[in-house]
């Protein structure tokens, strides 16, 4: 199994390219945040990453987490050395404010970040992840007596934080959540009831731990309506800031799955005595709205895990291709022993991967970006634009990457052959690990369905229109390119028409027939997805032929180029095949029995 090397020249090739990273340093509070200070901080976080968290990643997976008997959860020894210094390094407060302690960058530098820590350990890497989440709804929703309680320390990483959300009855639906929430004379509430699949629900690397629980009020109406959200710390906090007596959240249990090991995922109780005692966050019965507010970036981030934990996968796959001999590759002297890269199918799923994975990390950066603009930008036209853009990708980003994730470390299992499905090879552990993310935020059938439902009626259709005018627009630059580009130019035509014929076919049936919509709502998104996909690998193209024309020879830029030629003639024609599966409507779904199933 290889090291982990960061890919720092294709992420900053990407935040200078396609992101324009210096537009955002313009921004009020980005001022900091110029090219040079980034890239300068990028390298010391991807040398922090390799050496000081990548080393875990098998130690976590091998040792996992235990359940003592007083209900304490113990993560792997190697964790705790890590987890300090990823505080005193301050890793998690780059994209925060600073009145709160963070570093203030845009989002899309800690995004870079975070996709370097994924990279290095997915299960170390949730705990992180989860406590973003409870700093949003704090930043966002909280009042101020709880930003001045508890932002700081989660922004440092010093307190964790998760995000209670399902129950046993519930699943997805979350309408069906039970757990009660009785408001106290002193104004905070105590909570009962019992949430399962809690990522880092509890462990020993922080001090405490901070719950944003959904719950629902004596008054609260059936369904998400009725929901309000709570904050929930492990130990209570004193009015000194200093940490009291434990509150009533106690381990049930850790699940037991299939990866992610070394991330403790906890069924919880709250209250079994009197009830755990909590705070409202924001106003009573908006705690599905709360939630939403944080949505994009949650799903953005598990997005991320996908191309994260390809990119580890492709690496391990690289090294072992350039070092296992088998075989003799064509034009070799016979009883030639050959380097099994030099074979056209490794060297097509190698390229697979790559392609896959340079696509992913422009997409997901940009939507990053978008983020960014929308709630940054002084034009009030512009941060539209960002929210609408956002809005639009984070279903691309979460549901594409995380199904790309389980198949790229697919494939780099079948690069290794034999020895890939053997655990002491270690991409095993990729591949384990890359299967929850496609569930996790909402399964991916979910984001197709938020996909046709919510993000192609936007602004009448038009926000989906405009964004295929835009990748059509590219047509005159790569002409311009001339013969070098010239397949990924007729690629990129003619995926946008099957794309465009897709989405006028769902702008009419599914306004008639819900059920052909919901239907076609999967095949559509991996079209929309892998269509953009081929528009930011165009735009690579383009840059790297501009550049190798400006500063002569690249072998980087070179390969730049080759890997989005690879994706236009080999993976973007999936787009057009996928347009029967789209327009091919719901009825031959509902023909069949459910009991027929079975025969």
């Amino acid at each position: 199994m290889a090291d982990y090397t960061p890919p720092l020249r294709d992420i900053k090739f990407v935040l200078s390219n396609i992101v324009d990273l210096a537009e955002l340093a313009t921004l009020e509070g980005f001022q900091h945040a110029d090219p040079d200070t980034v890239f300068g901080a990028l390298d010391e976080g991807g040398r922090f990453m390799a050496e000081v968290v990548a080393p875990t990643n098998t130690i976590g997976d091998t040792e996992g987490v235990t359940l003592s008997d007083d209900g304490i959860v113990v993560t792997p020894g190697e964790f705790k050395n890590a987890y300090r210094a990823y505080v005193e390094a301050g890793w998690g407060a780059v994209p925060f404010p600073p009145e709160y302690g963070g570093h203030g960058f845009p989002w899309v530098v800690g995004i870079a970040i975070q996709e370097m820590l994924t990279a290095s350990n997915m299960a170390f890497s949730l705990n992180p992840m989860l406590t973003q989440g409870a700093i949003e709804a704090v930043l966002l929703h909280g009042n101020d007596e709880l930003r001045a309680t508890y932002l700081e320390k989660l922004i440092t990483a010093e307190w964790s934080g998760t995000m209670c959300l399902t129950e046993p009855q519930a699943g997805s639906d979350l309408g069906a959540v039970r757990t009660k929430a009785v408001r106290q004379d002193d104004g905070t509430y105590r909570i009962t009831g019992q949430k399962i699949f809690i990522t880092w629900g509890d462990h020993d690397l922080a001090d405490n731990v901070i719950h944003l629980v959904l719950a629902r009020t004596p008054d609260g109406k059936p369904g998400t309506k009725g929901l309000s959200m709570f904050l929930v710390p492990k130990v209570l906090v004193n009015d000194d800031g200093t940490l009291g007596r434990k509150n009533e959240v106690g381990v049930v249990s850790l699940e037991h799955k299939l990866g992610i090991h070394a991330s403790p995922t906890c069924v919880l109780a709250f209250g079994d005595d009197e009830g755990s005692i909590g705070y409202l966050v924001g106003e009573e019965f908006e705690g599905m709205k709360n939630m939403f507010t944080m949505m994009n970036s949650a799903r953005l981030s598990v997005g991320l895990q996908g191309l994260a934990i390809a990119e580890r996968a492709y690496q391990d796959a690289l090294q072992y291709a350039q070092e296992r001999r088998q075989g003799r590759a064509v034009g070799t002297e016979p009883g030639t022993n050959s380097l099994i890269i030099d074979h056209p199918d490794i060297r097509r799923m190698l390229l697979t991967q790559r392609s896959y994975i340079e696509a992913m990390r422009s997409l997901i950066y940009t939507n990053a970006a978008a983020m960014d603009i929308a709630l940054n930008h002084p034009d009030e036209d512009r941060r539209r634009e960002g929210a609408e853009l956002a809005d639009l990708l984070t279903p691309l980003s979460k549901a594409w990457s995380t199904d790309l994730g389980v198949e790229l470390t697919s494939l780099a299992i079948q690069v290794y052959g034999g020895m890939g499905y053997i655990e002491e090879a270690g991409v095993a552990q990729h591949y384990r690990d890359a299967r929850i993310a496609p569930i996790y935020e909402g399964t991916n059938g979910i984001q197709a369905m938020d996909l046709v439902g919510r993000k192609l009626p936007m602004r009448g259709g038009e926000v989906v229109r405009e964004f295929i005018g835009r990748m059509a627009a590219l047509d005159a630059d790569l002409e311009a390119a001339g013969d070098d580009l010239a397949t990924i130019r007729s690629g990129m035509a003619d995926a946008i028409a099957a794309l465009s014929d897709a989405t006028m076919w769902l702008a009419q049936r599914g306004m008639a027939n819900i059920n052909d919509a919901l239907a076609a709502a999967t095949p559509y998104l991996r079209m929309f997805a892998t269509v953009t996909g081929g528009w930011f690998m165009a735009r690579q193209a383009l840059a790297a032929t501009d550049a190798l024309r400006n500063g002569g020879e690249d072998d980087y830029l070179k390969a730049k180029i080759v890997t989005a030629r690879f994706y236009a003639e080999q993976l973007l024609p999936q787009a057009a095949g996928l347009l029967g599966a789209v327009k091919g409507g719901s009825d031959i779904l509902f023909k069949v029995e459910p009991e027929w199933l079975g025969v």
